[in-house]
């Protein structure tokens, strides 16, 4: 099972489980009941705003460039109804950690963005108190804007640069000019932002060894407190796959490359794409929340929520009038009452999430925890573990099954390995729109 690995290093990016192309229609349930026996003392707020100033070639996300400005305006209102909703009938306790992201957040103006905060308060969520990060992006980014999520206690700012060359990001689709990114990165150094994130792409038409490093020593130039290196994916729908350009598949040593750089620049791993200076102090609230166990909340369209047996969130798509269909049917909705679209997780899969997500993460998986929340051995469940172990590809300490770095190397073939069957079904059958 794991020389097959080293075929397929990448399989795909399992940042989540199940993967939201096995979602379905489902039979309308009830919010509060969803919510009635979970915690709430260490909740994930997410709220996704679809909107960008324009749609990158490689972008399968779901957004929409350059939206009429009333689309905007009743987005954030609706945004506000499913807020009143959510404090009505989840009743969260606590949140440990909120994100806002898209699309692109900076593309709205700072009244709007002040309005966001608005709905973000009145659900009770306090964003100077616990970790909370926002997307920007290079052309949005303005004085104003960070003065605003400064004072709204915002303590990470995550940037997508993609590449530091113009000519890579064109072929990525993005007309995207370095004096943008450099003003945009100056500004940033002048807030005191916890953690700055910049996000950069390996495999990209024309980029060599020499130009990718290039980007990734631009990072480190500027001192960002975390980089995220991702390697190109040609996704279905997006304007990239109409260039077609076929070239050889460089994108493991230009990963491992870039890897060592960061390491030697005082960087550690804490997944295969997410890279952190030593040291950095973050916010920390009353409760950390933690990815396996604790519930997520999501507000807008495309946005999704956790609870531990049902996944949900509106339809996805990617292409353009699909995306505007779905969030002109979300701004059209008479409330939020109901679930109508996502996942339901039997205890099987409830396990497997709770592997998937703490392999692939650096502190890796607890087996006390695991067998005290599912009464049995995940070695014995999952025999690609013990298998990794064997390759040298984990190590096991303290109870704890850890990737290696080397295993960190593979993430994205051991993570689609962990797949139950029915999913990957799932999975292989979803027409995407």
């Amino acid at each position: 099972m794991v020389k097959t690995l080293f075929d397929t290093i990448y399989e795909g990016y399992a940042y989540t489980y199940p993967h939201k192309h096995s979602y379905r229609r489902l039979n309308n349930l009830s919010l509060p009941t969803l919510w009635s026996a979970e915690k709430k003392e260490a909740l994930f707020l997410y709220l996704h705003l679809p909107f960008c100033e324009m749609r990158c070639g490689f972008c399968n996300l779901f957004t929409i460039a350059n939206p009429q400005a009333n689309m905007v305006d009743d987005y954030l209102k609706t945004l506000a109804r499913e807020a009143k909703a959510i404090k009505q009938h989840i009743n969260p306790r606590s949140f440990g950690q909120i994100a806002v992201g898209g699309g692109t957040p900076t593309f709205l103006h700072w009244q709007q963005l002040e309005k966001l905060f608005t709905i973000i308060r009145q659900l009770g969520a306090q964003p100077e108190q616990v970790p909370t990060s926002v997307e920007v992006s290079p052309a949005t980014v303005t004085r104003e804007k960070l003065s605003l999520l400064n004072e709204q206690g915002v303590d990470r700012i995550s940037m997508g640069v993609q590449s530091f060359l113009e000519n890579e990001v064109k072929a990525l689709g993005r007309p995207q000019e370095n004096k943008e990114v450099y003003a945009a990165l100056d500004l940033l150094k002048q807030y005191p932002f916890a953690t700055i994130n910049v996000d950069l792409i390996y495999g990209t038409y024309g980029q060599t060894l020499s130009t990718w490093l290039h980007s990734v020593q631009e990072v480190i130039r500027y001192n960002v407190e975390e980089v995220f290196i991702y390697p190109l994916y040609v996704r279905p729908l997006t304007g990239i796959t109409r260039l077609s350009q076929p070239q050889d598949d460089n994108r493991f040593i230009f990963y491992r490359e870039a890897k060592q750089l960061l390491l030697s620049a005082g960087y550690k791993q804490v997944s295969m794409r997410m890279f952190q200076k030593k040291g950095i102090i973050q916010k920390q609230a009353a409760r950390s929340y933690t990815c396996q166990e604790d519930g997520m909340i999501g507000l807008g369209a495309g946005a999704r929520s956790y609870t531990s047996a049902v996944h949900y969130s509106s339809e996805y798509a990617v292409a353009r009038q699909n995306i505007r269909s779905i969030i002109q049917q979300y701004i059209a909705r008479p409330n939020f009452n109901e679930v109508d679209y996502g996942i339901e997780l039997n205890k099987e899969e409830q396990q497997r999430r709770f592997v998937i997500k703490s392999v692939l993460h650096g502190t890796g998986l607890d087996l006390e925890r695991y067998n005290s929340l599912y009464a049995h051995d995940a070695l014995e469940a999952y025999p690609l573990l013990p298998e990794l172990l064997k390759a040298d590809m984990a190590s096991l300490q303290n109870g704890i099954f850890q990737l290696t770095s080397m295993g960190l190397d593979y993430s994205d073939a051991i993570g689609p390995a962990l797949y139950s069957e029915p999913i990957k079904q799932l999975i292989t059958e979803f027409e995407l729109q």
